[in-house]
């Protein structure tokens, strides 16, 4: 085959890869980053979920629910997923990222230390959701040129508006998340331009758990802890997608 005609089918394969959410080998550490960051997250989240109890117990004042108490065991969950934070492990961008987001982390929960320490109170509204979106936050102001990370969900299902999906985030879910072809669980990738500049984008899916049905499950309309209206959602079902920029 000629050289230019070779070239030029290459360069159609790999717009095409690029189109239906694939990526080149290259891209595999970008593919890691993303999914090592969202783990770190759910790890926190699993954490803060797991001592609702306490943070809600309006009989007891210091909990000793602290940042570092809260990395400690997101460290560990995170252990458990079979994911490693020893430092021969990330490349040094990647060692970076990570610890910026533990430094979120540990911020967010100190900076809510008198809230949840108050006695008298019972549910205090720092549940999972409210902080991956502080957490999220801190992370970008942290490191909001090189990456970002965001929940959200379908516009159906969105509770925050700053958790909206914007167009990229949107047209994924509903034209992948949401087909009835789309593997359960499965990521998607793709190269694209953000604000002019060459990004990465991945997102998660997210489905309900059986804890998160409480808020989120019947009977649909019925106000929750939180103040809002159930969904009316079953387990399994998409709840959302956590979605992770990295910028080139």
């Amino acid at each position: 085959m000629h050289r230019g005609l070779r070239c030029g089918v290459f360069l159609a394969a790999l717009a095409y890869c690029l189109l239906a959410g694939i990526v080149a080998a290259d891209d595999n550490e970008d593919i890691a980053t993303g999914e090592r960051l969202a783990a770190f997250l759910r790890a926190g989240r699993s954490v803060i979920s797991s001592h609702q109890n306490l943070i809600n117990d309006p009989a007891i004042g210091n909990k000793n629910l602290t940042g570092q108490r809260v990395v400690a065991e997101a460290l560990e969950t995170f252990g458990r997923q079979g994911k490693s934070a020893a430092a021969g492990n990330f490349t040094e961008a990647d060692k970076q990222l990570f610890d910026a987001q533990i430094e979120a982390l540990r911020e967010v929960v100190d900076e809510h230390q008198k809230m949840i320490d108050t006695k008298g109170v019972g549910f205090k509204g720092f549940i999972p959701a409210t902080f991956a979106r502080l957490v999220n936050e801190r992370f970008e102001e942290k490191v909001g040129d090189r990456a970002k990370m965001k929940v959200t969900a379908p516009v159906d299902l969105v509770r925050n508006r700053k958790a909206s999906p914007d167009n990229w985030e949107q047209s994924v879910i509903e034209q992948k998340f949401l087909s009835a072809g789309w593997p359960k669980g499965q990521s998607f990738v793709e190269a694209v331009e953000v604000n002019g500049h060459p990004s990465f984008r991945m997102l998660i899916p997210e489905y309900y758990s059986a804890s998160c049905l409480t808020c989120h499950g019947m009977p649909k309309g019925e106000v929750d802890v939180t103040g809002y209206p159930k969904e009316g959602a079953a387990e399994g079902d998409l709840a959302g997608a956590i979605s992770i920029t990295l910028f080139k």
